[in-house]
């Protein structure tokens, strides 16, 4: 036998009810769990997120991009990389391009 279109939609928002409950409650679970092994071996949050430290610590190692275009009138420059800047946009590049 067949539910109603009605029928079918409290039943999807008692299902929909229990989930949410049930999730709150093993979240609740969790974090009590988590705490307490934090209590009983003294752990700080970089113990547990270290990367969380990294943003603050020393900085990303990044290297720059040589320059591959100039523009003589200017001397500006552009990596090739990105939107074009208007001096080269829509141009051949070749006579831009750095020896």
């Amino acid at each position: 036998m067949t539910a109603s279109y009605k029928e079918l939609l409290a039943q999807r928002e008692a299902l929909e009810q229990a989930i949410a409950q049930a999730r709150k409650n093993e979240i609740s679970s969790a974090v009590a769990k988590a705490r307490e092994l934090v209590a009983e071996y003294g752990l700080t949050a970089q113990d547990i997120f270290p990367a969380r430290g990294a943003k603050s610590g020393a900085p990303k190692a990044t290297s720059k991009v040589a320059a591959k275009y100039r523009d003589p009138a200017t001397g500006q420059t552009w990596t090739g990389r990105g939107k074009a800047p208007k001096w080269i946009e829509g141009k051949d590049r070749t006579p831009f391009v750095i020896a």
